[in-house]
């Protein structure tokens, strides 16, 4: 109505502007298409920043800025233990009791049992599934009566969220790239999907040689699988020859951080309305959320922010008795370490 009083106030107090006059009627369409036209350059106005953009717009400007590409969903791996006697095809489908199917990844002759590589038919976190869950066929294979995983798939990670991607639109614009320098690593190993940070440690093994440390998406040590991805990108076969990012002379080893386990245990007086239950999963999510907010960030796992983490959680009114790895001081993290949740043990008061 702004614009339509700001229009009426410039016609004189001489004329009738009262709702239903002449006057009134012819002015209010118009002041009606100038609003929604102000609401569309205030649109447009809020655009120019890039905190502002989301989804594909916010990939695109990031693309356009910078050259660098949303991470796109990777599919989960693992293997599967099949038995009987005949083969198993590229192709071919084994599934858990969820509905969550797999691939075989090669082809392979098997007599009694045998090992087969598997990865997700779907991409992204959906595809980590527990060790001994892929039990079913959903296709009947010729010679086989039984499938197991021995142990859980890895490296499903969901495509780099708005929050991973501008984080790292604004490392490469405030940390320039140039001529193999630390940040020239550190991005060049994040264009890897899957890898979530890295350190880079210059003259690590002496003259020309560099040690590059990362962690996955979800700011967990990183499997073999993504390290000698890492590795491939940067320097095949530790070699110099600059087969890969790193430039020649350069002898790039890739390694993954190691997992600090971090046990939490405390007693905790319920809000009203929550469970136990309901108050362990939000705890786990707080802590989870705060080990991956200090990964590579921070040498110590703060005894005081995981009480501050498990108070912030929904349905903790209090808590007590709060111990970290068994003690109630801080854990220190050495520069090639992650820290990584382990049991979270709560007693309600």
């Amino acid at each position: 109505m702004t614009i339509l009083e700001d229009m009426l106030s410039a016609v004189s107090d001489d004329h009738d502007k009262r709702p239903g006059s002449f006057i009134y009627d012819a002015l209010a369409p118009a002041a009606e298409q100038f609003s929604k036209t102000d609401d569309a350059i205030s649109a447009v106005q809020d655009k120019l920043s890039i905190d502002n953009l989301s989804g594909d717009e916010l990939a695109q400007r990031v693309k356009e800025r910078t050259g660098i590409d949303r991470k796109a969903a990777t599919r989960a791996k693992g293997s599967v233990t099949v038995t009987g006697t005949g083969t198993i095809n590229t192709g071919d489908l084994f599934e858990t009791s969820g509905g969550v199917q797999f691939r075989a990844t090669e082809s392979k002759s098997i007599t009694s049992s045998g090992t087969v590589s598997v990865e997700a038919v779907i991409t992204g976190a959906g595809g980590i599934v527990a060790a001994n869950t892929i039990k079913l066929f959903p296709i009947t294979l010729a010679g086989f009566t039984a499938v197991t995983n021995s142990a859980p798939t890895y490296d499903g990670f969901d495509a780099e969220s708005d929050a991973d991607l501008l984080a790292r639109y604004y490392e490469i614009i405030r940390t320039p790239a140039t001529s193999g320098n630390k940040a020239h690593y550190v991005n060049w190993s994040k264009e890897v999907a899957g890898v979530g940070l890295a350190k880079v440690f210059p003259l690590w093994n002496g003259n020309n040689t560099v040690k590059v440390v990362i962690i996955n998406s979800d700011r967990l040590p990183a499997s073999v699988q993504l390290v000698s991805d890492v590795q491939d990108h940067l320097d095949p076969g530790v070699t110099g020859l600059g087969d890969g990012a790193a430039p020649i002379g350069a002898f790039v080893t890739v390694t993954s951080a190691t997992g600090v386990t971090i046990n939490v245990a405390a007693t905790i007086a319920l809000s009203a309305g929550y469970t136990q239950p309901q108050a362990i999963d939000n705890i786990t999510a707080s802590l989870t959320k705060y080990l991956q907010e200090i990964a590579f960030v921070e040498s110590i796992v703060s005894y005081a922010k995981v009480g501050a983490a498990i108070l912030d959680s929904a349905g903790v009114e209090d808590y007590s008795g709060l111990t970290v790895n068994g003690g109630t001081a801080n854990v220190s993290i050495g520069a090639e370490q992650v820290a990584v949740l382990g049991t979270v043990t709560i007693n309600v008061a």
